[in-house]
């Protein structure tokens, strides 16, 4: 029988290794989405991962979503949108979240118009994310891109980006510009299980015309 790679719908695709997941398999929160191979390694419980996602508050509604074939580190962290205060008024503290009249100083806004709201945080496909990173609320990390180990990442990280540093920035890009566009097109994450396996060796080489032809 010819193998494809793994069942994308097991929990632990290595067997004899417990702390290795495929994460949609594991995922209770609705507004938390994750694609097929996505993988999150965790030194100590695999099953901490939505405990790593932090301030995720469901009257804010907002979404982490996660890409196809990404690989994410033990104890990377995403700060979600119920973490943001104001810093505008005299005080910090949240009073109109705890309501009992506290609700009276948002003047009939919601809370997204109250306080600070950043939007989904959106995580691309084939992204690398190393140990102990923190994702801050509201980022787009493209395609491809490579979060080095305890980055903050505070703003949106291109396709193909390399990044590290608190606050992280771009150290450079994993190809050129040219090559990032026909890389996008491409689009290799988005093929069947058995298309993948046919050109394995292609994804897994710097051949972009190679890859390109095969798509």
């Amino acid at each position: 029988m010819t193998q494809h790679g793994p069942d994308a719908a097991v929990v632990h695709p290595l067997a004899a290794y417990k702390n290795l997941v495929f994460l949609k398999n594991i995922i209770t929160r609705p507004n938390i989405i994750v694609g097929d191979y996505t993988y999150y390694d965790d030194h100590n419980d695999p099953f901490n991962f939505e405990k790593n996602v932090l301030y995720h508050f469901d009257f804010l509604n907002d979404k982490l979503v996660i890409g196809r074939f990404c690989a994410i580190a033990s104890g990377v962290k995403f700060i979600m949108n119920g973490a943001n205060h104001e810093v505008k008024p005299i005080s910090t503290f949240p009073f109109a979240i705890f309501g009992n009249g506290w609700e009276k100083i948002n003047e009939g806004a919601t809370l997204h118009d109250k306080y600070p709201f950043k939007g989904d945080t959106i995580i691309g496909n084939d992204v690398w994310i190393g140990y102990e990173a923190t994702i801050m609320p509201g980022v787009k990390i493209g395609n491809g891109a490579v979060i080095a180990t305890k980055a903050v990442v505070t703003k949106d990280v291109p396709d193909y980006a390399i990044a590290g540093g608190n606050p992280a920035q771009i150290i450079r890009m994993r190809f050129d510009e040219a090559s990032i566009a026909r890389l996008l097109k491409i689009a290799w994450w988005d093929w069947s299980a058995e298309k993948i396996s046919e050109h394995i060796k292609l994804i897994n080489s710097g051949d972009v015309e190679g890859l390109e032809l095969a798509g």
